[in-house]
């Protein structure tokens, strides 16, 4: 398969949401594993680096090319079956268009990264995505059954769930921390397991088998407010608790989403109806499980228990209204982009998560925070993102040392250093304060076992061996 060489039409694929910007000589774009596989040993005996793009809603850098080819699976998008427990697509279907046509067949596939409708279900696999559901349900990882995989050197293969990972491959063999995490290379239980959450470095997805789960009947929306981060926290605590004592009982949140009070005011500015006196929110879902006034008793007595501005609670039950809440916790992202583009320098955002006993304390280093950020995200799983939003270069520089700071602090809690958005080629650094030397060695002794020429991948997770780090 002849690259294409036009740099108007490759230029659309140097970039991700990391805004790091790269270069390649050639882009293909297959339509089938096969040519996937002729594409990928091409480059194995040629020695051509290889990228692997999908939507490029990454914040990593990972799908950014520096030199060789550029690979697009974006005609890799057919679902080939749903049925009542399982479903089959290829790895470039968008990942919000595959779940729509899920649930018009009544069933359900959790995993729900904010990006879900411009990022792809294979690359979702390849970085282990989760978001707000993975509270409940989990991060991708649970939910895949099977992979067509080719790997670097232009093989065809199918793993299942329950395959041992060949002999002759060196497994990783290290701790993870205790908490939600993508960084390096998970220990694999099974074959499968190998290929999600390595970013693209050891195999490329072509096509992925999931498992379904039942569709809930009613979902409740609740947006709270509350006066400060304490008080926000001492409901996130019981609701937290509650979920995890009885997941379908009447206080049983699957999200718990986090807004501090710069959010808050983003949010009052865009889209309104902001109570006096709010220093904080929280959105929340709650699947209706028992009678729908049980739930809502519950959480009313948390809310009040808790200090919340509970008369001004939102609570909706309506898909309609579900979409007014999604409204008000998308102006947050929208109005840091405006920030951002307004201050002219790119923002420094983490993506941390520590244990459930350490939740306070680093919300107490967030806070301590003096440049100009906001804090939002993933509360649940302990796991939040603190934008830093520099206005000059001195400024952008302090951010990626205070970065630098938070998550070492992240680590010796026994913390993550990546919760969902992975490594790629911007957090090699962080990674290696994850990690120790012998475990990137075992990174390495498999990627080079899988990829002998290094060409997949090229720069993510960690500096290829004998190239000079950028």
């Amino acid at each position: 398969m002849q690259p294409i060489t036009d740099p108007s039409i490759v230029e659309g694929y140097l970039t991700d949401a990391s805004n790091i910007h790269g270069h390649a000589e050639g882009l293909v774009r297959p339509r089938n594993a096969a040519e996937v596989a002729e594409i990928v040993a091409h480059c194995q005996a040629h020695g051509i680096p290889l990228t692997v793009t999908a939507g490029r809603t990454s914040t990593t850098g990972a799908p950014v090319p520096f030199g060789g080819w550029v690979l697009s699976t974006e005609h890799l998008d057919r679902i080939v079956s749903i049925d009542q427990d399982t479903a089959v697509a290829g790895a470039g279907i968008y990942l919000g268009a595959f779940q729509d046509e899920v649930e018009r067949a009544g069933r359900f596939f959790p995993p729900d990264p904010t990006s879900r409708h411009e990022c792809t279900l294979g690359a979702a696999v390849a970085c282990n995505a989760s978001g707000a559901r993975s509270f409940r349900y989990g991060p991708t990882r649970p939910w895949v059954l099977g992979l067509e995989v080719v790997l670097p050197t232009g093989e065809i293969r199918r793993f299942h769930r329950g395959d041992p990972v060949p002999a002759e491959w060196p497994v990783p063999a290290w701790t993870e921390p205790a908490v939600k995490t993508a960084a390096g290379y998970a220990p694999p239980v099974d074959a499968v397991d190998l290929f999600i959450g390595q970013e693209g470095t050891l195999g490329v997805i072509t096509e992925v088998t999931v498992k379904l789960t039942e569709l809930p009947e009613q979902v409740l929306g609740v947006l709270a407010f509350f006066p400060d981060r304490q008080s926000a926290v001492a409901f996130v605590e019981v609701a937290r608790d509650a979920a995890r004592r009885d997941p379908k009982g009447a206080l049983s949140p699957r999200c718990l989403e986090y807004l501090d009070a710069a959010c808050v005011e983003l949010a009052r500015e865009r889209v309104g109806d902001v109570p006096e006196g709010a220093g904080a929110a929280l959105f929340c879902e709650q699947e209706v499980s028992v009678d729908e006034e049980d739930h809502l008793e519950a959480w009313w007595e948390a809310l009040l228990d808790a200090g919340a501005l509970a008369d001004d609670t939102v609570v909706t039950t309506t898909d309609e209204g579900r979409e007014k809440l999604h409204a008000f916790r998308h102006a947050v992202p929208a109005g840091i982009n405006e920030r951002v583009v307004a201050n002219g320098m790119p923002k420094v955002g983490t993506d941390l998560a520590v244990p459930d006993a350490c939740l306070s304390e680093i919300m107490d280093l967030y806070e301590a925070v003096t440049l100009d950020n906001v804090l939002f995200g993933h509360i649940g799983d302990n796991h939040l993102h603190l934008n830093f939003l520099p206005k000059n270069d001195e400024e952008l520089a302090r951010a990626k040392a205070e970065y630098a700071a938070l998550a070492r602090k992240a680590v010796a809690m026994g913390g993550t250093v990546s919760a969902e958005h992975g490594i790629g080629k911007i957090k090699r650094e962080y990674l290696a304060m994850m990690v120790d030397e012998p475990v990137l060695a075992q990174f390495r002794a498999l990627k080079r076992t899988l990829d002998p020429a290094c060409i997949l991948g090229r720069g993510t997770l960690f500096q290829p061996e004998g190239e000079q780090a950028r």
